[in-house]
């Protein structure tokens, strides 16, 4: 993990800094666990969670959550690594005949394949379980990484929720940055996202990546020199 003071010197990212009032160094941080490196307006509190995957695998998770003013900020980090161990192991148990004991190639028993492919959209499916009304939904990459964003209004208080779900490495990241009604869109955090390498260092995909089974993982197109260590 790896902290930096990083100064907000380009005029358009200011102004998208949620608030009237903004400090000038927001908090470079990088994860290597997570595999991702982002900003924050002050180092983020860690919190270890699960998450409860769309067929029912119990996944190891941390929350990294930074507030600024009435504006919060968090990144999800869910570990789907462990998905093909307990999907199998809980197929043992499942009734004779069912498609989850089968071991169909292509969803990979206890649908431990589909649970990963559809990683992306069961995280947003449970944002619009909420009382929230939908206001934008778009397929995106951040670094040639696949996923989607999209913006939601709180029904309670109209606060705005920019959110953004990508899987990278097996790791699905839940990108959140909620601001008050009227606030500008909080541009300077949603867009700061980027990929490490296992040692670290900033990367680049030379194409598209698609974070599932039996799909080839790209070329890197470039890596920053590694981080130091801590």
């Amino acid at each position: 993990m790896r902290l930096r003071l990083m100064p907000l010197v380009s005029a358009a990212l200011v102004l998208c800094v949620s608030g009237p009032a903004f400090a000038q160094e927001w908090v470079e941080f990088s994860n290597l666990e997570g595999r991702f490196t982002c900003i924050f307006p002050t180092p983020p509190k860690v919190t270890e969670t699960t998450w409860t995957s769309e067929y029912g695998a119990i996944l190891p998770a941390r929350v990294y959550s930074s507030t600024q003013g009435q504006s919060r900020y968090s990144v999800t980090v869910v570990d789907y690594n462990p998905i093909e161990r307990l999907l199998v192991e809980k197929s043992w148990s499942c009734p004779a005949g069912t498609e989850t004991c089968q071991g169909i190639g292509d969803w990979g028993l206890g649908y431990w394949k589909n649970d990963v492919r559809g990683a992306i959209v069961y995280a947003t499916s449970k944002f619009l379980l909420k009382d929230v009304k939908l206001t934008h939904l778009m397929w995106n990459s951040q670094a040639l990484v696949q996923g989607q964003e999209f913006q939601l209004t709180n029904n309670a208080d109209q606060s705005r929720t920019f959110a953004s779900i990508y899987m990278h490495e097996n790791k699905l990241i839940i990108m959140e940055g909620t601001v008050p009604r009227g606030y500008p869109p909080p541009a300077v955090f949603t867009q700061s996202l980027g990929w490490l390498d296992a040692s670290g260092r900033g990367i680049r995909y030379s194409t598209m990546y698609i974070n599932a089974p039996d799909v080839p993982k790209p070329s890197v197109r470039g890596a920053a020199p590694p981080n130091p260590p801590r």
